[in-house]
């Protein structure tokens, strides 16, 4: 087993499955940029639910990075020609969604609010005995 990052394009949507034992996983494929310029098709199965989430949010053709254990392996075609192929766990998906959000809560931490005082809740404001929720202007 290798421990890889895999980015490439969703191929066909994802699909929940149940297991026999009822443990639910998601399934899917994508294709990866080989180094030849052919295109490789990795077969992904996910069974966390962050990354089972994710993939199902996705649409065929949406970007999306993949991090888990990769096996590679062979395939032959009709003509007995010999084609990789590659199976990947995933154990983290990151997709342009992810970067996006990722990027604001950064922004934000690095550039905290300014603190402003807070002014003294009214007893109107809060429920009290003079607490009035009919604020109908006839």
């Amino acid at each position: 087993m290798i421990d890889a990052i895999v980015s490439g394009r969703l191929y066909s949507p994802a699909a929940e499955r149940t297991s026999a034992s009822g443990n639910r996983f998601v399934v899917a494929k994508v294709t990866a940029a080989g180094g030849n310029g052919e295109s490789l098709l990795v077969s992904v199965i996910a069974f966390s639910q962050a990354a089972r989430t994710a993939l199902l949010a996705l649409e065929a053709g949406d970007s999306v990075a993949l991090s888990g254990s990769l096996t590679p392996k062979v395939w032959t075609d009709r003509n007995g020609e010999a084609h990789p192929q590659l199976d990947l766990v995933a154990h983290a998906v990151l997709t342009a969604y992810h970067v996006r959000r990722k990027r604001k809560a950064v922004a934000a931490e690095e550039q905290p609010a300014p603190a402003t005082p807070r002014a003294a809740p009214t007893p109107r404001a809060t429920g009290g005995p003079d607490f009035d929720d009919m604020d109908d202007d006839l």
